[in-house]
């Protein structure tokens, strides 16, 4: 990837200060869609739940200067006849706009497929997050319908568009551990 303006690679416990200050500066870019880690506290439970086998926590780093420009998270990995995940995202309030999240959520996408043997990954998305919608549509997800009081988030049960990417080979066999091969450092 010679020309790559982005590489991925895991959360580690050093990013508590970027991750927190880059949640808070992007609090109106998120909400009312996603709460990341805003505090010390919050940072530890998710940094500790990006170490269980059901979960990837990737980061979208810019190649100039390894400055973080969003997170997107592998959830609830599911093995046996599922082989599945669902996704959440977001981005450094900088970089929105520039790309960035596109470019990693293929990378994640391949990843998924690929190292982690998926077949199916899902972003489960509130109707009115046009921005989110129009990343998965460029990224090749596909609407599959809509999920009536879904997630709860921001105090509420809320309805979400269930977008789907499926690994297209009709067999899978993983290429690698969870964390062997260098598409994620």
């Amino acid at each position: 990837m010679g020309d790559a303006r982005i590489y991925l690679r895991h959360v580690r416990k050093g990013d508590q200060a970027e991750l927190v200050a880059l949640a808070v500066a992007a609090r109106p870019l998120h909400e009312p869609w996603i709460a990341p880690p805003r505090t010390v506290r919050t940072f530890n439970h998710y940094y500790a739940r990006t170490l269980r086998d059901d979960h990837e926590g990737v980061l979208v780093c810019l190649q100039s200067d390894d400055r973080i420009a969003g997170v997107i998270n592998v959830n609830n990995i599911a093995r046996g006849a599922a082989l599945s995940a669902t996704l959440g995202y977001y981005a450094d309030i900088e970089s929105a706009g520039q790309g960035y999240m596109a470019e990693g959520l293929r990378l994640v996408k391949e990843y998924a497929f690929g190292e982690l043997g998926l077949h199916r990954i899902e972003a489960n998305i509130q109707p009115d997050n046009h921005r989110s919608i129009a990343l998965v549509r460029r990224c090749g997800f596909t609407l599959e319908g809509v999920a009536k009081a879904f997630l709860f988030i921001d105090g509420a049960w809320r309805d979400h568009e269930r977008w789907a990417a499926l690994d297209p080979r009709a067999t899978l066999a993983r290429e690698g551990g969870l964390r062997s091969r260098s598409l994620v450092r």
